[in-house]
């Protein structure tokens, strides 16, 4: 064996070992984003305890000083354990033990610090290859390339299509696999090459039954964490759906949050589009932001004045499900199959800049704004947008949260459409007008309309549709909110610099779910 050949395997072990370090971080983080929420303060956390966790392991280096071919290889048979198995860790920790982020902590510090220890290892050893200074920068070069492929490929590929169980075993595989080819290329420079081979061959044995089996794993987890049989389940490039039944009861969670149950969600739907809607008896267009389930294309579906629909709608693969499955499709009494309603999928704000049209009505059926992603799309500068592509005598209408959990969020909805409608643009002036309504499976639930004519909730006719829950008698009520419930002075506007609906919607749902 020449001896140029031990230096290719360690720069491309650097390389291998840079992808499967940067994929536990982002695992952990994306994972922690999912079942905790608040996507930028989990990243936060994960990013900081790691970085530490491996300027730890860096430091420790110092103190080796022989068998340093030894130290490699069972540090990536350590770092293949512990990443390719942090997944299945967390999420087990999050189904059954009461303190999910300080086991977040330990799996970050185990795996970070001797993610740490890797570089300045093989920088020790190569430099016996060669001069010091090339050895850096090679190193280092590979290390930064392996940093960019795995950032990219974590989104666009091992997510949507393997899913994050079998993405942690994969690379925890590949750490593995570092180890068992150094036990043969530097067999010659090794101490106890016979128990780390061992030791390698057993934990690859683990890691590949976990990566065959993950399938499983993941149902029972999430049938730990869901009190109702999952009947579907899916990964899709943007979220996790979960459908879960009991009995007559369909559910949809969203990234574990529930998105709706079908015993109440006509409350939810009705009050979301029947009052704008019939307070524009002369509408023709109307524009769906979100809502890819079908049901507010449903309620507008009965409204016969109505004659195209336009929904826009993020993830194909909802729509896919709510269309294609009948048991779903069923609950929307096949809105998405009707030729009046036309899809798009695509971002809310994108498809709105992007738009020559106009519409009479305008419904934003988005999730909350449980992170900045979802936060710009209650933003003052999105209101405005959608405010530009209402005709003459348009409405726009918003799901706002509740009033009740979330107070502060949802009263700075309605706060960020008043100042959108403010300026000297006397064509995008709003007459805003707050309401909200029970639904057993959510709490009270809070809607904001905006019209460009000014409105008397008072005088708005339904119109004669079919409803289940909505009344004549009942919709002035919805307007009136109890003192309790009023909104507090220093209460900001949502801008796209502040993204302080965020913050309010977490601090209000965090004091209830305590």
């Amino acid at each position: 064996m020449s001896d140029k050949f031990p230096g290719i395997f360690l720069l491309v072990a650097v390389f291998v070992i840079a992808v499967c370090g940067l994929i536990y971080e982002l695992l952990a983080a994306a994972l922690s984003s999912y079942l905790l929420g608040g996507s930028v303060t989990q990243f936060s956390i994960v990013i900081g305890v790691f970085l530490t966790a491996m300027g730890l392991g860096s430091f420790l280096t110092r103190h080796i000083e022989d068998n340093l071919v030894d130290v490699f290889v069972g540090i990536q048979i350590g770092i293949g354990l512990s990443g390719g198995l942090s997944a299945a860790v967390l999420l087990l920790a999050f189904a059954l033990a009461p303190t999910y982020q300080a086991i977040l902590i330990i799996v970050l510090l185990v795996t970070g610090t001797m993610v740490g220890m890797e570089i300045p290892l093989l920088i020790r050893i190569l430099e016996k290859q060669a001069a010091l200074r090339i050895t850096v920068s090679n190193v280092l070069a590979l290390d930064y390339i392996g940093a960019l492929i795995a950032s990219s490929a974590f989104p666009l590929f091992l997510v949507p299509y393997l899913g994050l169980l079998r993405t942690s075993f994969l690379f925890g595989l590949l750490n593995i696999a570092v180890s068992i080819v150094a036990l043969r290329v530097l067999s010659g420079m090794l101490v106890r090459k016979g128990r780390l081979k061992r030791w390698a061959y057993l934990s690859a044995i683990i890691l590949t039954v976990g990566f065959a089996t993950s399938g499983y794993f993941t149902s029972y987890t999430e049938m730990l964490l869901y009190q109702d049989s999952i009947i579907l389940a899916k990964q899709t490039p943007y979220q996790r759906l979960i459908v879960t039944r009991w009995r007559g009861d369909f559910r949809l969670y969203i990234d574990g949050h529930l998105q709706f149950s079908s015993i109440d969600e006509h409350r939810y739907h009705e009050c979301l589009v029947h009052p704008a809607a019939s307070a524009l008896k002369h509408a023709k267009r109307a524009l769906i932001l979100g809502g890819g389930d079908g049901m507010t294309a449903r309620e507008l579906l009965k409204h016969e004045n109505i004659e195209r629909i336009d929904l826009v709608d993020l993830d194909a693969e909802m729509i896919k499900l709510f269309k294609d499955y009948d048991f779903l499709a069923r609950l929307s009494e096949n809105a998405l199959r009707n030729p009046k309603v036309h899809v798009t999928v695509g971002d809310a704000g994108k498809f709105l800049e992007n738009s020559p049209d106009f519409w009479d009505l305008i419904i934003v059926d988005l999730p909350d704004p449980n992170n900045i992603s979802l936060g710009r799309l209650y933003s003052k500068s999105f209101y405005k947008l959608a405010g530009r592509h209402l005709n003459r005598f348009g409405i726009l209408v918003t799901q706002a949260t509740s009033p009740y959990y979330a107070a502060d969020a949802f009263w700075s909805i309605n706060k960020t459409i008043k100042e959108a409608s403010l300026g000297p643009e006397g064509d995008l002036r709003f007459s805003v007008y707050p309401y909200h309504v029970y639904i057993p499976s959510f709490g009270d639930w809070g809607f904001v309309i905006a019209s460009r004519e000014e409105l008397n909730p008072d005088r708005i006719q339904l119109s004669d549709v079919p409803l289940k829950f909505l009344s004549q008698q009942l919709l002035p009520t919805l307007f009136i909110f109890p003192a309790d419930a009023l909104p507090k002075k220093d209460l900001k506007a949502n801008r796209l610099d502040n993204q302080i609906i965020v913050n309010y919607y977490r601090r209000g749902w965090k004091q209830y779910s305590q």
